[in-house]
């Protein structure tokens, strides 16, 4: 028991160095999204600081993995994926991908009742894709005020100042795809046919 233990705790180091490679995040990057300092995550990745508790929900919060993804735990046999919903700033969203690194994808909502009333935009790193399913998404981008219906969709970089609201009293429906900087979601339109104009 104690080697199999041994073994996962020294596999987390190189997962730690991997899933921060694929997000193409720094050592200080993560430091300051996790509060864990440089040296201490530099002792993690390279297997000279045996991985806590403490040290891996932050790290696994900011990576966007489960705490078994991290440390590799044996599957449950339960092939259902539990989504845990999260709620922030009247909004409740709901993650759709659990892998790191990569586009992310989540589905928004905002309530009838919600207060996201009165626009306050934000930036960060980042460029994103959202699609409307439900209600009317009143959606705030640098100068730009206007009403997104169920079947429009929108695509722009989230250094630019944004912010998303319903637009009635109503609820709204919407996913989002979110990736890192310069990482954008493409769509392919089919070819056209020989012979069509």
């Amino acid at each position: 028991m104690d080697d199999d233990l041994d073994q996962a705790l020294g596999a987390v180091g190189p997962r730690l160095r991997a899933l921060r490679r694929q997000r193409e995040t720094t050592l200080a990057d993560l430091s300051t999204a996790t509060g864990i300092s440089v040296s201490t995550l530099s002792r993690l990745e390279s297997g000279s600081r045996k991985p806590t508790l403490e040290l891996l929900l932050p790290l696994a919060r900011a990576h966007g993995v489960t705490l078994d993804e991290l440390v590799d735990a044996p599957p449950t046999g339960d092939p259902r994926i539990h989504l845990r919903p999260v709620t922030r700033h009247g909004m409740t969203m709901l993650p759709l991908t659990r892998r790191a690194g990569g586009i992310q994808a989540y589905k928004l909502v905002i309530p009838a009742d919600s207060r996201r009333r009165n626009p306050e935009p934000k930036t960060h790193e980042g460029y994103e894709w959202l699609y409307v399913l439900n209600g009317r998404l009143r959606m705030v981008l640098g100068e730009q005020d206007f009403v997104l219906v169920p079947g429009e969709a929108a695509e722009f970089d989230t250094r630019v100042p944004h912010w998303f609201g319903a637009a009635d009293p109503e609820p709204v429906e919407f996913l989002s795809l979110f990736g890192t900087q310069g990482e954008r979601a493409h769509l392919r339109a089919r070819p056209k046919q020989k012979g069509a104009a």
